[in-house]
This record gives structure tokens, sequence and C-alpha cells, in this order.
């Protein structure tokens, strides 16, 4: 490993501390942890500003996990040299990519969705991940954009079903190692065990990931079981939450990292 990686890693760390919900928050006069889900997150964002300002955010979200992504991509030399069918990911795996920058590629995506949750700038608090996470896998272009895009499929359909944001998320989290090990299976099955154990960085992280995304939604967890938890058409208007700010604070000042 030369010394690119290093930088590239704590790079995309320090890329992915930037809160930008809290960003927004504060040119709109507001901060946006002290209000609706406390989260600095695109969805408390549109909750709290509004649609097209939480829009805005999870864009920003998503380009800062997408970006130092990219460019690990480039330095490997494999973003946008490939472009195999799904069913030939194990294919392309096997020749094209070895097994070391798989993981060094990994530490680069999961570095920056790791700064989104436990940003520097923010005493090591974060958010919850999901559109970070989203921007870092689906720029793996082409070894994790299949799956990220299947966990968007899988977010959109529970989100329906349960109208609850915070399991659809988890949910979609769930879903990338599983649709990952299933493009990574031959189709005719041979050398299974081989292409597996070879393929197994991107598995190992994206469960590691899964993980870390359910811990972080512990009080949404929490505020469903007391039936508690806003569903999606339950959202406050800006002005109200604006009304509540001056009601309650008379300014808008600073505030406690208090992320949930």
């Amino acid at each position: 490993m030369n010394w690119q990686w290093p930088i590239c890693i704590i790079g995309a760390y320090l890329v992915g501390s930037i809160p930008f919900g809290v960003i927004i928050g504060r040119i709109r006069g507001i901060d946006v942890r002290d209000h609706g889900s406390k989260n600095i997150g695109a969805t408390n964002v549109s909750r709290v500003l509004g649609k097209k300002l939480g829009m805005l955010c999870f864009l920003l979200d998503v380009a800062k996990g997408a970006g130092p992504t990219i460019v690990a991509g480039f330095m490997i030399g494999k973003v946008a040299e490939a472009e195999p069918e799904p069913r030939e990911m194990w294919l392309w795996m096997a020749v094209e990519l070895k097994q070391s920058e798989m993981w060094l590629w990994m530490a680069v995506a999961i570095s920056a969705v790791l700064g989104h949750m436990f940003s520097i700038f923010l005493r090591f608090r974060g958010g919850k991940g999901v559109a970070t996470g989203f921007g870092s896998l689906a720029a793996m272009w082409p070894l994790m954009t299949f799956p990220a895009f299947v966990a968007v499929v899988v977010w959109y359909f529970s989100l329906r079903m349960t109208k609850y944001v915070a399991v659809a998320s988890m949910l979609a989290a769930i879903s990338l190692p599983l649709v990952y090990l299933l493009t990574s299976i031959p189709n005719d099955g041979r050398d299974i065990a081989r292409i597996l154990m070879h393929a197994s960085p991107p598995c190992i992280v994206t469960g590691v990931l899964a993980i870390l995304i359910v811990y972080q939604h512990r009080s949404n967890i929490a505020r469903i079981q007391r039936g508690e938890e806003p569903k999606v058409a339950g959202r406050k208007r800006r002005g109200d939450i604006l009304h509540d700010q001056t009601e309650t604070t008379g300014s808008t000042g600073d505030h406690p990292n208090d992320q949930s």
C-alpha cells in the first residue's frame, strides 16, 4: 500500500464528516438537531425545513460518499473500465480485481460513511449514514453499484408498506450483503468457495455497515415500539417549526450536539 491510500482514506473520512444537514439548517436559522428526530440527515431536514432542502441535503450526503469512492476507483484503475452484467460479476471480480484492491476501495467507501456517522466537526456524533452509504457503494462501479440500487428498490417498497423511513433504511442496509452474495455466485456453480473467499471483503464490509446503520437507528426502533415514531405523512411544516423555535428558544444560537 503506497502513501496515497492512507491520505485517501483520511480524506474520505473528513469529506464524510461535513454535516450538510447542520449547515443547511444554520443558513436558514435553525439547528435541525433541536427539532424533529434531532438527526442531521435528509429525512429530518425535510421534516424540519421542507422537501426541497431535504432533497438538497440528500444529494449532498450522497455526493460526499460517492466523491472519495470514485477517486479511489480511479486510483486502482477500475472505474468505468469494465461493464459486466450482474450475472457475470463473479468472473469480473475473479479476473480483474485483486482482493487487496477490494479491501482498500471498501476502506475508502466505509471511511466516508463513518465520517457522516461520527463527524469530527460534531464531536464525533452524526447521522445514520444511509444516504452517504448509498453514494459510497453506488460509486463502486461495477462492484457494488447493482446491490446499491437493489437496496434503493428495497427501501422504496419497504417505505410504501411500513410508512417508516427508519424501517425502510434498515431493511435496505440489510439487503446489501445478501444481494452482493447472490451476484457473486457463479451461474454454473463452479469454484463457489474460491470465488466467495475472493469476494469476501465487500460482503464483510457491507455486513458491518448494515449492523452500524441498524445501531444508529436504535432510537427510532425505541420510538416505533412506543408508537412515537412519525410516519411519512406526519411531517410538520417549516412554518410550524419556526413558530415552535421562536416560542421555545427566542433565538438561533448554538445548541448541543444531541443527534439521535
